[in-house]
């Protein structure tokens, strides 16, 4: 009686695991671009966080900084490497940036959009598959913006 429910057990977290890295393998680079000006709303799913929401569970402050925008766009860059990020585009008031988990390899994309005029940095974290992130992109949005305030002073 104890193999079988060892052997159900196993099975279970065999067919866990392997759907996990299946989505972590088939999941897409998301159309990263602006939408009218502005960064892509989040979906409805709880995995995402933008300062252009409104709200708890998906509002998040954007980035701010005294410096001039040249300085500020440079010191994003260098935060989202010294946190873990990979800049895949930049074109100097957009960038996109991926973050890949260490276990199964989620990727997660965050997008930036510069208004010099107001002296912030608007920002999206999302993950590209699932549903829930346990907070994931609030905590990477955080961590980078440690990082660009310790730089930008």
């Amino acid at each position: 009686m104890i193999k079988i429910i060892v052997s159900v057990l196993f099975l279970a977290i065999a067919l866990i695991v392997g759907r996990l890295v299946f989505l972590s393998l088939t999941s897409k680079a998301p159309d990263t671009k602006l939408v009218n000006g502005t960064l892509r709303p989040c979906p409805q799913t709880p995995n995402c966080v933008s300062s252009e929401e409104q709200g708890d569970s998906k509002g998040i402050a954007p980035l701010s900084f005294n410096s001039t925008t040249e300085k500020a766009w440079q010191t994003l860059r260098v935060a989202i490497k010294q946190s873990g990020g990979v800049v895949r585009q930049d074109d100097n008031s957009y960038l996109w940036a991926t973050y890949t988990s260490r276990v199964f390899r989620f990727v997660d994309d965050m997008e930036f959009m510069m208004v010099p005029e107001m002296n912030i940095i608007h920002v999206r974290s999302g993950s590209r598959v699932g549903h829930s992130d346990l907070g994931v992109n609030r905590k990477n949005v955080e961590k980078l913006r440690k990082q660009f305030n310790l730089d930008d002073a």
